[in-house]
C-alpha cells in the first residue's frame, strides 16, 4: 500500500505550477515548498503538473528542478517526478552506464515489475535512448549476468495464480543441481527464474527450502556472482515503491530489524534529502 498522503482539497495543476515557479525564484530555492507540493501528489497528478508547468512557462519542469536542486535531493526529486515507466528506464540506463556486479537495480526492476509494467519500461527506454534495453544490457554485461539479465528484461511472464506442485518439486531439484554443479552452468537456473510466474517460483522456492533445509534466496546471492547493494539503493527503493507497497516494506523492515524505517532514514540522511524521503514514506517533517 502507498504511503503518499494527498490533501483532501488538492490545488489545480496550474496552481501547483505557479507555487513551484515561486519556489524557484527569489533569493535561493524554497526546497520545503517543493517537497510540500511534489511529495504529496500521485504519479497521475505529477504528470499533469509537469504538463501544466510547460504550458505556462514553456520550460521543462524536470530541467528546472535539475538546475535548482543538487546532490541526492536533486536525484530523488527528479526520479519522483518522472512517470513510473520512464523512471525505471532512467534507473536501468544509469545502472548500465556504470555497470558493476554489485548494482542490483536491473535485477530489482526486471524481477519486481509485472509483465505489463516491464513492457512499458522497455517502450520508455526505446523512446528516451533510441535503443532497446535488451541490446544495452547485452552490450555492457558479460557471462552469467548477461544471460540472466537479458532473459529477465526480455521476459513476459504469466501473471496468474495457478501453481503446478509437481513442476515446483522437479524444478527445485534442477535449481539445486545448477547451483551445486562444479561446471559453472546456470542455464537451468536462468531458464526457471526468467520464465516462470511469480506464483510458480514461490512454490518452487518453498519446495527447495523443504528439501534442502535453507531458503534459495541466500544461495542465489552466491550463485549469481555474490551480489551486493549499490549506493543509490535507498533513493531507488523509496521513489519506486512509495506508491506501491511501502507500507508492507516498512512493516517487514521493522519486523526484521526491530527499528522503524523512518528511524533508519533519519539516521543515515540529512537536510532536504532526508525531509523528502521521510515525506514519501509517510512521516512529514516541518
Amino acid at each position: 500500500m502507498s504511503t503518499i498522503t494527498v490533501p483532501v482539497t488538492t490545488p489545480t495543476p496550474s496552481e501547483d505550477s505557479e507555487r513551484l515557479r515561486k519556489a524557484f525564484e527569489g533569493w535561493g530555492t524554497n526546497e520545503k515548498s517543493i517537497i510540500q507540493i511534489l511529495g504529496h501528489r500521485t504519479a497521475a497528478q505529477r504528470k499533469v503538473i509537469r504538463q501544466s508547468y510547460f504550458q505556462l512557462y514553456e520550460e521543462d519542469l524536470l530541467k528546472r528542478l535539475e538546475s535548482e536542486l543538487s546532490s541526492d535531493f536533486e536525484k530523488a526529486v527528479f526520479l519522483w517526478v518522472l512517470d513510473p515507466a520512464e523512471r525505471d528506464a532512467v534507473i536501468s540506463h544509469d545502472a548500465i552506464k556504470k555497470w558493476n556486479e554489485k548494482n542490483i537495480s536491473l535485477l530489482e526492476i526486471s524481477s519486481a515489475r509485472s509483465s505489463a509494467e516491464l513492457l512499458t519500461v522497455r517502450q520508455a527506454y526505446h523512446i528516451r535512448y533510441k535503443k532497446s534495453l535488451e541490446e544495452d544490457v547485452a552490450a555492457h554485461t558479460s557471462g552469467n549476468f548477461r544471460k540472466l539479465l537479458v532473459a529477465l528484461v526480455s521476459s513476459y511472464r504469466y501473471e496468474g495464480p495457478e501453481v503446478d506442485m509437481h513442476l515446483a518439486s522437479y524444478e527445485a531439484k534442477k535449481l539445486n543441481e545448477s547451483i551445486t554443479s562444479k561446471k559453472d552452468n546456470y542455464e537451468e537456473l536462468i531458464r526457471i527464474i526468467s520464465t516462470r510466474s511469480k506464483a510458480q517460483l514461490n512454490a518452487t522456492f518453498n519446495c527447495y527450502k523443504d528439501v534442502y533445509g535453507h531458503h534459495i534466496n541466500k544461495v542465489l546471492r552466491l550463485a549469481i556472482e555474490k551480489l551486493g547493494t549499490d549506493e543509490d539503493a535507498l533513493t531507488r527503493v523509496v521513489v519506486t515503491r512509495a506508491e506501491v507497497d511501502m507500507k508492507h516494506i516498512k512493516e517487514a523492515y521493522a519486523k526484521r530489524t526491530s527499528k522503524t524505517l523512518e528511524h533508519a532514514v533519519a539516521s543515515d540522511t540529512s537536510g532536504d534529502y532526508q525531509d523528502f524521503l521521510l515525506t514519501l514514506i509517510g512521516k512529514d517533517h516541518a
